[in-house]
């Protein structure tokens, strides 16, 4: 059976990005895209120029350096939107201009625009982008809620002005799998020149429904899939990609399409974007969870151990993953250490191997064995760049039943050493108290979580913080056999972070939201 193919969309840089918290910088997204880019994605929506001088130096720098993907940037219906996101995306080998505007009835009253006066829109602005670009995407937001004779209508407009993909949003993740199939099939049968043009789905996952209601569209005729890594996005989330490209892959018996992707770089780059988000993977998330390849009970790690297959429908190694997890100690070595690294999907420099092998080597000096969790701490939390300016040397605290907790910080700031002995409601606390006592700052704590990487009372301490100042938002991680110094590492990993934030100016909140219709 010849199988047809799904064309992979991912918008982790735009719509993933759009999560409260889940900001990226400018050198985190021009790490992210070119992981997706060798992946076989597609088509990369790499942000929403207008909305902000960070999203237009992002996606234009994006658009220059990727290699085979398409790069494509959103714009409202809007010729300065269009305009703006043609600047950016023209210098691409293949650029796309997204276009969109709400159609519900919900969404046609934020304009205040009658069904005529919004067509008229639709055709003006569609038009302008594709005397400006060949390959054009428009989406009416809210599809899923609008009336069906109405899509219709401004679907065949969007098709006559020249837009080469639709995009069939559920905006608010309202549908259901048999309704998402219908809508596609339904406009595919009823709109003149619908052959002609490849249908897309973009489905939110607010009734836990994404996956499925993406899966029912192409089945249905639709032959894009919009989606994110890790299932990232606003509320609920996006479509995960993972979910969606194993489902095609493991389930191609009944569902015979195919993707580009290779589906060996998978945990790599949930690993990579978990981290650059600040947003874990849960531990039970399909293909990318911890658990996901886990086998607890005793019938089923019988099972397992005679017979793989018995309770696995996909191997480890399919999406990235080492089918072993055999430890390594202090006398590894880098051979060892790079080896175990690729089994874990990550891909390593030789600069980087440097790096990483001097905190293995300090982790194994404290720890009897380094795992493959403990691993993936190292590399989710590896020191970069931005992580010069302030450095931690020394911390000591004194913490008890008897209160208050103290903290002695020797801390690097800029090439001076300073030190300074702070209190606190705790040993926590008092460290953070004397970070800020040594580089004042008026950032904001907005999130401060820690967990065990692994078992056992010399397990790894993995803390993420997430702090806000002046609209700019960053995240800190750092792993530690000791939480307190997890804790500062990672407090003052989110300061540099700062640090960089404010060098090149701006703020993480939109000057213009994309959910703004007029």
């Amino acid at each position: 059976m010849t199988k047809d193919r799904v064309v992979i969309f991912d918008t982790t840089l735009r719509d993933g990005e759009q999560s409260p918290g889940a900001t990226m910088t400018h050198a985190e997204k021009l790490e992210i895209a070119p992981l997706l880019d060798e992946m076989g994605v597609d088509i990369i929506e790499a942000g929403f120029p207008i909305a902000s001088e960070g999203d237009f130096a992002a996606v234009s720098a994006i658009a220059e350096q990727a290699e085979t993907a398409v790069i494509c940037g959103l714009a409202r219906a809007q010729i300065g939107d269009i305009d703006r996101c043609w600047e950016a995306v023209k210098h691409a080998k293949q650029p796309r201009i997204h276009t969109f505007i709400g159609t519900s009835p919900l969404h046609r009253a934020i304009p205040n625009l009658t069904q005529d006066e919004m067509a008229e829109r639709i055709e003006q602005t569609v038009t302008h982008a594709r005397n400006l670009c060949d390959n054009v995407q428009w989406s009416p937001m809210d599809a899923t809620r609008t009336e069906m004779d109405y899509l219709c209508r401004v679907v065949e407009i969007a098709i006559k002005c020249g837009a080469t993909t639709i995009n069939i949003p559920d905006t608010v993740g309202y549908t259901a799998p048999r309704e998402s199939a219908d809508l596609i099939r339904d406009l595919i049968d009823r709109v003149p020149g619908a052959d002609e043009v490849i249908f897309a789905t973009h489905c939110h996952n607010d009734l836990g429904m994404a996956t499925a209601n993406s899966l029912a569209a192409v089945e249905a005729g639709a032959r894009q899939i919009e989606c994110t890594i890790n299932g990232l996005g606003e509320r609920a989330g996006n479509t995960a990609l993972e979910e969606v490209v194993m489902a095609l892959k493991v389930r191609g018996d009944i569902m015979p399409f195919e993707t580009g992707i290779d589906t060996r770089k998978i945990m790599n780059i949930s690993r990579r974007v978990a981290t650059v988000s600040g947003f874990p993977v849960q531990f039970n998330k399909a293909i990318v969870g911890k658990n996901a390849f886990a086998h607890e009970s005793g019938i089923h790690q019988d099972g397992m151990l005679k017979n793989a297959e018995t309770f696995e429908i996909m191997r480890p190694e399919d999406v990235g993953l080492a089918g072993t997890s055999l430890p390594l100690g202090k006398h590894s070595g880098r051979a060892a250490l790079r080896a175990k690294l690729e089994e874990l999907g990550f891909e390593v420099g030789d600069n980087q191997l440097k790096d990483i092998f001097v905190r293995f080597k300090d982790l194994a000096d404290r720890k009897k064995e380094v795992f493959d969790d403990d691993l993936i701490a190292l590399m989710r939390t590896s020191t970069d760049p931005e992580d010069e300016r302030l450095k931690i040397e020394k911390l000591a605290v004194r913490c008890g039943t008897e209160g208050p907790q103290v903290a002695d910080l020797v801390m690097e700031v800029d090439g001076t050493r300073h030190m300074t002995t702070q209190t606190g409601d705790g040993p926590v606390d008092a460290t953070f108290n004397a970070v800020k006592a040594l580089f004042p700052h008026n950032a904001r704590l907005q999130l401060y979580q820690v967990h065990a990487v692994t078992e056992g009372t010399d397990a790894q301490a993995t803390v993420s913080v997430r702090m806000e100042e002046d609209g700019r938002i960053v995240t800190g991680q750092s792993a530690d056999t000791d939480t307190v110094v997890a804790s500062a590492k990672a407090y003052v990993h989110a300061l540099n972070r700062l640090l960089v934030r404010r060098e090149k100016g701006g703020t993480d909140q939109r000057e213009i939201s994309y959910k703004d219709a007029t």
